[in-house]
């Protein structure tokens, strides 16, 4: 599990399932009772990281194949993990972060169809011992996610955003995807929680607060830091 003192959550699922929005709304829920939170995203979540996020997201590694996409999304969540991640978690933070190693195991590896020996490998030094004490996995239909990305992306930029590199991909693709998300929760349940996600935005924050609750009894209040922002 994490290191240190602090709490940290990852929240997982689809394109659109809501987990931006749900961060936000669980890190102002926390911050109000008096604790101190760190949002945080992935790719990205550090200068190096961010620094990959475009590359990733905008499909640039993709002629390069998936076996490299991997490689950059492992380099990417090290840098996260031993600049930003570990770091807080020693001071006591709450750290909520969107998207976590679940989602290089679903992505590259289901969807990528990349070896598990090799995926495995790639997590483990990428996160360096550092997981998550619980994964909230938003669940959502695939069809309803994507339009829901599709809304979002409609209301960004006056329309003139674009699909990322997975956003893109076939509703068959999503609906997989959605699959082993759930599969992953049902062989992990200790650290998972699937979350309907195809409720109102109060009902499900509602389901995360009380599923983050009990974890927090030993998560000790330490000075506010700076907030990455998830996205």
């Amino acid at each position: 599990m994490s290191t240190g003192a602090g709490l940290f959550v990852s929240f997982e699922g689809g394109e659109g399932a809501g987990k931006s929005t749900q961060i936000r709304r669980l890190a102002d829920h926390l911050r109000r009772t008096g604790l101190d939170v760190i949002t945080t995203r992935e790719p990205g979540g550090s200068a190096g990281a961010e620094a990959l996020r475009h590359v990733l997201l905008s499909g640039a590694a993709e002629p390069f194949g998936i076996r490299m996409e991997a490689l950059l999304f492992a380099a990417a969540r090290n840098d996260h993990v031993e600049t930003v991640i570990r770091p807080a978690l020693a001071k006591g933070f709450v750290v909520l972060c969107d998207r976590f190693m679940d989602s290089s195991r679903v992505y590259q590896g289901v969807t990528g169809n990349l070896e598990v020996e090799f995926i495995d490998a790639l997590e483990r030094i990428a996160v360096n011992g550092v997981v998550p004490d619980l994964t909230l996995v938003l669940d959502l239909p695939a069809a309803a996610g994507l339009e829901r990305a599709r809304g979002r992306l409609a209301a960004e930029a006056s329309g003139e955003a674009a699909p990322d590199r997975f956003e893109r991909e076939e509703l068959d693709t999503h609906e997989k995807r959605r699959q082993a998300f759930l599969d992953i929760a049902a062989a992990d349940p200790k650290r998972c929680r699937v979350i309907d996600a195809d409720r109102t935005v109060g009902e499900i924050a509602e389901s995360i607060a009380e599923a983050v609750q009990p974890l927090l009894a030993r998560r000790k209040p330490v000075s506010q830091p700076e907030s990455v922002g998830a996205e």
